[in-house]
């Protein structure tokens, strides 16, 4: 190993162990991420409930897991179950625009006034 790359992995672990300052930029980040990580967790919650909700429709018309719970003609309900997923995989996008959207206009004055602070230094 030469002594650039020793240099630099010194600099490297050094800075693990160094005093982090905090700066604008990063109170910046962290109101960015308190803006959009509701709509996320909402967004791949939601749509994972769905898409399990539409498989599940899908497993009832497709496979014999009907007979072997009991139901005689899974046709019906698996193709009511599998919709109702659909229908909730479909909304999913216009209900995480419509979060984002709020989160938006709830931090949008702290969020410019933060940015135009970090910008005119």
């Amino acid at each position: 190993m030469n002594k650039n790359d020793q240099e630099f992995l010194v600099q490297k672990i050094r800075t693990q162990y160094t005093e982090k300052e905090h700066s604008s930029l990063d109170e910046l980040k962290e109101l960015d991420l308190k803006v959009k990580r509701p709509a996320n967790v909402f967004a791949y919650i939601f749509g994972s409930i769905g898409a399990i909700i539409m498989g599940t429709g899908m497993s009832l018309v497709m496979t014999d897991i009907g007979a072997t719970v009991g139901i005689s003609d899974p046709m019906i309900p698996g193709i009511v179950i599998g919709v109702v997923g659909m229908l909730m995989a479909i909304i999913n996008y216009p209900i995480y625009k419509g979060i984002l959207g709020s989160r938006r206009k709830k931090y949008a004055d702290k969020i410019i006034e933060l940015s135009d602070k970090i910008i005119n230094k």
